[in-house]
């Protein structure tokens, strides 16, 4: 039978899909890309904020229609909206043969084949606490030359504004041994990037071990055959210990590259937002990694427009952008989701503000990356090749600054073969907004 399955969201609910599409290979399912020509559909869901959970819920309802117009026979529907929205779900969208919670993915198997045996929507639901465990070996869909490699499950937080916890769980790290061999089985299948990803990184191993044992992860992970570059996403400031600092500054396949969500910059927001960091102490953990590592890139997100942002909070947030120069950075405007309690906070910011201020962040961090781009020209930079240009004799590239799919590229121009996977050396030699130019460094002539 022919399968289509679906991923949304995040990463780390790609690491899902990933699992689940092994289990199926096992199981003898070919996989297509044509949802028309598709037996089975499952998609793997996000409901993190409104946009992801309307993404969702046109796509259950769009695929719901193969049923009619394609070959369609069962559909599935898996991951964080199927987690909270469980009932809604079944009785609202009868197409659904199958349902299954965020801590069930491992069972895929066993609920598509009940679902094709026909009769009652199948639901599979375990304690949120849970880890999934699958012996399989996982498919990558990542092209096979970097992997998400995820190291815990679910949040101890409770940031206000934030469902994980009621749809992940707790914080349960994956145990170590466990990484190791997932790593050294994606290293034998030629991935040569390993990015880091969990709710929270920086905690790792402090439910299993008693203490954050990151640093120690990241040196057995650093001794593995294959693997060139190693990617940390996802860190809380206030965890970033001296200890991790060293590790990355001691071992060459650390990326020099953090991935640190701080969401705001006031001390007032900060405190609604439940964080647990100060202003100050922002500014003392990004200037101690900066000054331990010079030439690190910081990739931080930020929330415009949380219930109680006034302008001059907006403002606060504006000059402390400005002033701390974030290599990369994201916004995102508030989001209200229910049962959390941000939604429930007086003076809620309109939608048109929270978009207006989102857009002003954008803006000036464009200045700060058009600036920052432009300094790069002149350097040269070991980068990995993601693919061919169409038509062209020129290749996309990511540099260690880059992470996939959320900050830019480098545009190689080469007459020369070159595979994605390939690292090579690029002399810089024009900049963009967010992208950079170059030339391969062989070729480069004064």
């Amino acid at each position: 039978m022919k399968l289509l399955c679906i991923s949304l969201g995040c990463d780390k609910n790609l690491v899902d899909t990933e699992m689940m599409l092994g289990l199926l290979n096992r199981d003898g399912y070919t996989f297509t890309d044509d949802e028309y020509e598709a037996d089975v559909i499952v998609i793997n869901t996000c409901c993190f904020i409104g946009d992801a959970k309307e993404e969702s819920v046109n796509t259950i309802l769009e695929m719901a229609q193969r049923k009619i117009d394609g070959n369609c026979k069962v559909l599935i529907v898996t991951g964080c909206l199927a987690q909270r929205y469980k009932q809604e779900i079944i009785d609202e969208i009868p197409e659904v043969d199958g349902i299954l919670g965020t801590s069930t993915y491992d069972e895929i198997s066993n609920v598509l084949k009940k679902a094709l045996g026909g009769g009652e929507s199948v639901s599979c639901f375990h304690e949120l606490d849970l880890l999934p465990q699958t012996e399989t070996d996982r498919i990558l869909t990542t092209g096979g030359h970097y992997a998400f490699l995820k190291i815990a499950e679910g949040c101890d937080k409770h940031c206000t504004y934030c469902i994980i916890p009621s749809l992940r769980g707790n914080y349960r790290s994956v145990p170590m041994e466990n990484l190791i061999k997932e790593a050294e089985k994606l290293a034998d299948k030629g991935v040569k990037e390993l990015i880091l990803v969990a709710q929270e990184t920086t905690l790792y191993g402090v439910d299993l071990y008693g203490k954050k044992s990151l640093p120690e992860l990241l040196k057995k992970l650093c001794r593995i055959s294959g693997i060139q570059w190693i990617r940390i996403q996802y860190c809380y400031p206030e965890e970033i210990t001296d200890e991790l600092i060293a590790v990355m500054k001691e071992e060459s396949k650390i990326c020099r590259y953090l991935d640190m969500p701080i969401q705001h910059a006031s001390d007032k927001i900060l405190k609604r937002m439940g964080r647990r960091t100060s202003k100050e102490q922002l500014k003392d953990i990004i200037n101690r990694l900066r000054s331990e590592i010079p030439d690190i890139a910081l990739r931080t997100t930020l929330i415009s427009g949380f219930p109680g942002e006034t302008e001059e909070d907006h403002e606060e947030l504006m000059e402390f952008v400005n002033e701390m120069e974030f290599e990369r950075l994201g916004v995102f405007a508030y989001s209200a989701e229910e049962d959390t309690p941000a939604a429930e906070f007086p003076d809620q910011v309109p939608q048109e503000v929270k978009e207006d201020r989102r857009d002003a962040i954008m803006e000036l961090q464009q200045e700060i990356s058009i600036d920052l781009s432009q300094s790069m020209v002149g350097r040269t930079l070991e980068v990995m090749i993601e693919g061919k240009v169409a038509d062209e004799n020129a290749y996309v590239a990511r540099t260690y600054m880059d992470g996939p799919g959320v900050d830019g590229m480098i545009f190689v121009q080469t007459g020369e073969e070159l595979m994605s996977g390939d690292f090579a050396k690029i002399r810089v030699t024009g900049a963009m907004e967010y992208d950079l130019i170059g030339e391969l460094e062989d070729e480069f002539t004064e």
